[in-house]
């Protein structure tokens, strides 16, 4: 998970963990646009109640982005997403992204989603699979936006990781997340979801969804096995 750097509160003092977590899992849902610009961020009631801390942690979390200039609170309305992305750089020659092959990414992914894929349907609780849903929501609404099909589409991957319980799949995952933003497959999905396409995939994530929200373990690991298989022919294909 991308952290935000030297998160301290207001007065200076440096947080503990449990706000470093929160203050992390926000920063990472603004950065990837789960939280838009302009949007306003749940209560702080319900942030508590998802991430299983106290009210107090959140407001002290939400105390640092506001200071690092990502929220603004306005009393009586919330808090509310300033933050504004920079656009994409071209990747450096020596950067990760640069460095990475399409055949590289899907290698990473086959070891990671399936095990990854395992441990959520083992441990993600109903709160997390309501979560899910409605993700699996926002992907079903989409027709043509192709910005927000691959927003939703790593939001239920991310929903995915965040469930196994285990920080450093977390954040390998995301690390292929961002290698995907600064490279290839970005730019390959924009070129080839056409309309079929995205329902298919629809399809696919709505299978998916229904084996881990039944706890079928080997359904949902071998549809993850499959959507990669459909991925490698994709990349395939256009190569």
């Amino acid at each position: 998970m991308t952290s935000l750097p030297t998160a301290e509160l207001p007065n200076g003092q440096t947080v503990g963990e449990t706000v470093r977590i929160v203050i992390d899992t926000l920063y990472a849902r603004i950065r990837s646009g789960e939280y838009p610009p302009d949007s306003r961020l749940p209560s702080e009631r319900a942030l508590a109640a998802e991430l299983g801390v106290s009210r107090n942690t959140v407001r002290e979390a939400l105390d640092v982005l506001e200071t690092r200039k990502l929220i603004r609170r306005r009393q009586g309305s919330g808090s509310f997403v300033i933050y504004q992305s920079a656009r994409p750089e071209t990747p450096s020659p020596d950067s990760i992204g640069e460095r990475t092959s399409p055949l590289d990414h899907l290698i990473v992914r086959s070891i990671i989603e399936p095990e990854m894929t395992r441990l959520a349907v083992m441990n993600m609780t109903p709160r997390e699979l309501d979560a899910l849903a409605q993700t699996v929501a926002r992907i079903e609404a989409v027709r043509t936006d192709l910005n927000e099909f691959i927003r939703s589409e790593e939001e239920f991957y991310r929903r995915i990781a965040q469930a196994t319980r285990n920080p450093l799949l977390e954040s390998c995952y995301e690390l292929t997340i961002e290698v995907c933003r600064q490279s290839f497959r970005t730019a390959l999905m924009r070129k080839h979801l056409t309309p079929d396409r995205i329902q298919e995939y629809q399809t696919r994530f709505n299978s998916l969804f229904n084996a881990i929200a039944t706890r079928d373990v080997e359904a949902a690991v071998e549809i993850t096995k499959l959507h990669l298989v459909e991925e490698q022919k994709l990349f395939l294909h256009d190569g």
